[in-house]
């Protein structure tokens, strides 16, 4: 059975179930300290969903504070079980999730993540898969799907990967590199570079040498306009290319027009989270950050809630097997709880913002 009709399968069967009791549905963030903002999207989220997309079901909310951090993270968990909550949607830090989940998961409830990105320590370990289902794309989907766009755009065009020097430059830079010569595609020049300088020029001037009209960077925002600047400055036409990093500071004027990013879309751009987007402004709330993906989280767990009632299995059964229609469109999981889909796009930066291009 294909997605869609997998996906039109379990909707059928959400609209012909009746909740018969009220559902408890766990969120879990950080409510205090310095990412207590961001946390507060999780619950805004979530509560704007049980009360749009959850209409017609007995469904209550139960959050806690996590605190971002391992001792927050193990309470939050015992507090939802003590709620006899059946689902949790949240975690936004790494160290409170890996607590919380030896709890979470001797009671069976399954996580849904908008977060955290990577497998902790602890399910790394487990012989068995945690019961844990991640919206965001993996740091290893970052590195195959960047090397796969770029083995599209370079197959026949000399280019170079830097880094600099740092554990997530490098490591995002060599993974990069590893796919594209997996595909039979090697660099002109590969380096090392020296970040924080306010020029490049004597980096660009040894890309020049090297023939390098295309440069992948594995770095940060301030490095790749100091890139694009030494570029303009000597008159070489480079075509600079870099990941998330390029969408964290700032609105991006110091980057050089032409710029581009290879990144997930915002959630709140996508033309599937348009409903979801109308229904948060509407609450009174800004469609911002983790807001979107929390909704959709909670879409997932709403409606594996309601198909419980008529499909046999544990609840992370059915959010294996099952596919869900969301704020971020179709969702489907691996075995592993990671989201089978392509997320990452290249977005140019025409001097002002990030615009899409055609994939």
């Amino acid at each position: 059975m294909n997605r869609l009709l997998r996906a039109a399968t379990f909707l059928g069967l959400l609209v012909s179930s009746v909740a018969h009791a009220e559902d408890r549905i766990g969120v879990i963030a950080p409510l205090s300290g310095p990412f207590a903002r961001l946390g507060m999207q999780v619950v805004d989220g979530s509560t704007v969903a049980v009360n749009t997309a959850g209409k017609g079901q007995a469904i209550s909310i139960t959050t806690a504070d996590d605190k971002c951090d391992a001792a927050g993270g193990e309470a939050a968990a015992r507090q939802m079980v003590q709620a006899n909550v059946m689902i949790v949607v949240g975690f936004l830090c790494a160290d409170a999730l890996e607590a919380a989940l030896p709890i979470l998961n001797q009671k069976g409830i399954p996580v849904i993540s908008p977060g955290v990105r990577s497998r902790t320590l602890t399910e790394r370990r487990a012989e068995q898969p945690y019961a844990v289902f991640r919206l965001a794309p993996s740091e290893q989907s970052e590195v195959t799907e960047t090397g796969d766009i770029l083995a599209q755009l370079w197959h026949s065009t000399p280019f170079a990967i830097i880094d600099d020097g740092t554990i997530f430059g490098r490591e995002l830079a060599s993974g990069v590199r590893a796919r594209l010569e997996e595909k039979g595609l090697k660099p002109v020049f590969a380096d090392t570079y020296r970040p924080g300088l306010d020029n490049q020029n004597a980096l660009v001037g040894r890309l020049k040498r090297a023939g390098a009209t295309q440069v992948f960077v594995g770095g940060e925002r301030d490095d790749v306009a100091a890139i694009g600047r030494s570029a303009v400055a000597l008159s070489y036409p480079l075509t600079i290319v870099s990941g998330e990093a390029l969408g964290t500071v700032g609105n991006g004027s110091d980057l050089a027009a032409g710029t581009l990013m290879i990144a997930p879309r915002d959630a709140e751009k996508l033309d599937s989270a348009r409903n979801a987007k109308n229904a948060v402004e509407l609450a009174g709330k800004v469609p911002e950050g983790y807001v979107i993906p929390a909704y959709a989280a909670t879409e997932i767990a709403l409606q594996v809630l309601a198909g419980a009632q008529a499909q046999p299995g544990s609840l992370s059964e059915l959010l294996h097997k099952n596919a869900f229609e969301t704020a971020l469109g179709s969702v489907q999981f691996d075995a592993l709880g990671e989201r089978i889909a392509d997320t990452y796009w290249v977005q140019k930066f025409d001097g002002t913002q990030f615009v899409l291009e055609a994939k």
